[in-house]
């Protein structure tokens, strides 16, 4: 299963027959798909792939490739609007860009990865009325190798977006034993992961479809 980096080419999801006119006639709608591990073939970038198999109709996700780059968060090397370099510049043009971001966190030690927290905290800046986040539609998914699915990290992810401004969807997907809770196909072998996944990703879409027309609605009439 492949879906879409920043700088590779889109990827829709086709609306069933049956679902085909309301598709048609809804706005398109750019979901960002952030994932806290940096391992290639991490479990929850299996887990990021899953949702995009479950994407509702009109939506399309595109992931970030470079957590990797972003530099540690330093006020000193900050612009008076936020960001400043490169790594950080791109995280931020990608989150500015979407219309809301589904974020795949894994669990270290009991908290969020250093990684995607120093993300948060560049996209948290210059204040929470003004960031990259400011108002933004977010989802938080995880899963880890033990019973727990990664809950702790969901619960402080969260918590840290809503301190930055976003606007975060009240809905969790814990996946515990993740390392054997795929199918072959990509998907979650479980049936009700399956249905709750799809049920946040519905919501965000919603969410993310509504902000981004009331956005476009002010940008016309300012």
């Amino acid at each position: 299963m492949t879906f879409r980096e920043s700088d590779t080419s889109d990827r829709r999801t086709r609306p069933a027959d049956h679902a085909a006119s309301a598709a048609d006639d809804a706005q398109p709608v750019r979901l960002l798909g952030i994932v806290g591990s940096l391992r290639p073939h991490s479990h929850n970038k299996r887990l990021l792939s899953a949702a995009a198999l479950q994407l509702p109709p009109q939506t399309t996700l595109t992931v970030f490739p470079h957590l990797k780059r972003v530099e540690p968060f330093d006020e000193s090397d900050e612009e008076p609007q936020g960001g400043g370099p490169p790594g950080a510049n791109a995280l931020l043009a990608a989150i500015r860009a979407a219309d809301g971001i589904l974020f795949v966190t894994p669990e270290y030690n009991g908290s969020i990865p250093g990684v995607l927290k120093n993300a948060v905290d560049w996209a948290s800046r210059p204040t929470p009325a003004t960031s990259a986040l400011a108002n933004k539609p977010v989802a938080v998914i995880g899963g880890s190798t033990g019973m727990f699915g990664a809950t702790w990290s969901q619960q402080e992810l969260r918590k840290a977006l809503k301190l930055a401004g976003a606007r975060v969807i009240d809905a969790e997907l814990a996946v515990p034993s993740i390392d054997t809770a795929f199918r072959d196909d990509g998907n979650l072998a479980n049936p009700a992961s399956r249905r709750r996944l799809s049920e946040i990703l519905q919501i965000l879409s919603e969410e993310a479809r509504t902000t981004a027309a009331m956005r476009a609605a002010a940008a016309a009439a300012g």
